[in-house]
């Protein structure tokens, strides 16, 4: 049953990031709905061999002397399918000691417990600024290491039985985590990542799944240099190092329109309305199943891939109105005609100086995601 709703057939809760910790502010932030998300599309399978990643420090449970569980946690029975990255919201302290890492752990396990009624800390880890790893809810690190099995947990609605939660602390809107924090985080990505095969391209952020502002923009914009250097790690170059902004119903704007405008391009009978209904989720879906992705309604990374088309000077059609509305909304001067001219090539290699592509005026996937963001 959820914690938020009382749903007996939702049997996840909502992010917890509500209310102040007690002494350490952990917690705040975005709390919206408790509507179930489903899964992300299947992931390329890795063709490298993977490298041996060594098991990082973690410290477990009575390592910072945990309560004990409220009652037995829960073990799913098979492996997770990816990793998703938070931040705990709280200040970015100074204190870089493994003395305040088990202070954060008890602080987390006690709000999560007491205030939110979770048998125990949401997420399975965390990883204070000093660079700490620790061991968030009890047996995670057995499982783990065990390579076949997980801990279901509480930190994301829709993935708490297939994805291991990552807590980083600190509060990462506006700057990024310390160089230790970063280090271990990329160290156990990695090991995560080996220990039950999942690819690089399988760690997200919290704000991929539901709407909240974690991990913070700054850290959530690090997500495609965290993949890089996760697959680096591992010795796979199987990694989609781009970044897209998940987009499904009910969501509206010049990012639906894009979608729309790319169903479009692709023969499917939609109108770019920018609005995410029924209808538009119904398409996606038909394009997700031709493309033998999971048929959810959710245009999440691959089905971004796999969507966007290279459009250049002499294209024309619904594509090319797809970049000419992003640059519109953007501020720049520009008919969206259907029609990509010089005018519109010019425009296209502005934008990607101001984000530091390369400003050849080809709309291809990095410039895609760079619209689209």
């Amino acid at each position: 049953m959820c914690e938020l709703c009382g749903d007996a057939n939702h049997q996840v809760p909502v992010s917890r990031r509500s209310v102040l910790l007690a002494g350490l502010g952990l917690g705040a932030g975005v709390l919206v709905g408790c509507n179930q998300i489903p899964t992300l599309e299947p992931d390329v399978p890795a063709t490298l061999e993977l490298q041996a990643v060594a098991a990082p420090s973690i410290a477990g449970t009575s390592a910072w002397n945990a309560r004990p569980s409220s009652s037995p946690v829960v073990l799913t029975g098979a492996k997770p399918d990816k990793i998703i990255v938070h931040h705990t919201n709280d200040q970015n302290t100074t204190d870089y000691s493994q003395t305040r890492a088990y202070t954060l752990a008890r602080n987390i396990q006690n709000f999560h417990m007491d205030s939110n009624g979770w048998i125990d800390s949401g997420q399975h880890f965390t990883i204070s600024r000093g660079g700490f790893i620790l061991e968030a809810r009890h047996r995670s690190l057995e499982t783990l290491n065990s390579q076949a099995n997980m801990v279901s947990g509480a930190h994301c609605p829709g993935q708490n039985d297939i994805a291991i939660g990552i807590e980083n602390e600190g509060t990462y809107m506006t700057t990024l985590p310390p160089q230790a924090q970063y280090d271990q985080l990329v160290t156990f990505c990695a090991f995560i990542c080996q220990q039950y095969g999942i690819a690089s391209d399988r760690i997200y952020g919290h704000r991929d799944f539901i709407a909240t502002d974690c991990p913070g923009d700054m850290l959530y914009a690090k997500l495609g240099q965290l993949r890089r250097d996760v697959a680096t790690k591992l010795g796979t170059g199987n990694t989609i190092s781009r970044v897209w902004v998940t987009t499904k119903k009910p969501d509206t704007g010049e990012r639906v329109r894009t979608v729309q405008y790319l169903l479009k391009s692709r023969g499917y009978a939609v109108t770019a309305d920018g609005v995410f209904g029924t209808g538009t989720e119904n398409v996606v879906k038909s394009f997700q199943t031709s493309k033998g992705l999971t048929a959810d309604g959710i245009v999440g990374r691959y089905s971004w891939e796999s969507l966007v088309v290279n459009v250049q000077s002499g294209a024309n059609g619904d594509a090319v109105r797809a970049v000419q509305s992003q640059l519109k909304a953007r501020g720049y001067a520009i008919t969206v005609d259907g029609a990509f001219g010089t005018g519109t090539a010019n425009m296209v290699k502005s934008f990607q100086t101001s984000k530091g592509l390369t400003a050849d005026g080809i709309v291809g996937p990095d410039t895609w995601a760079k619209l689209t963001s």
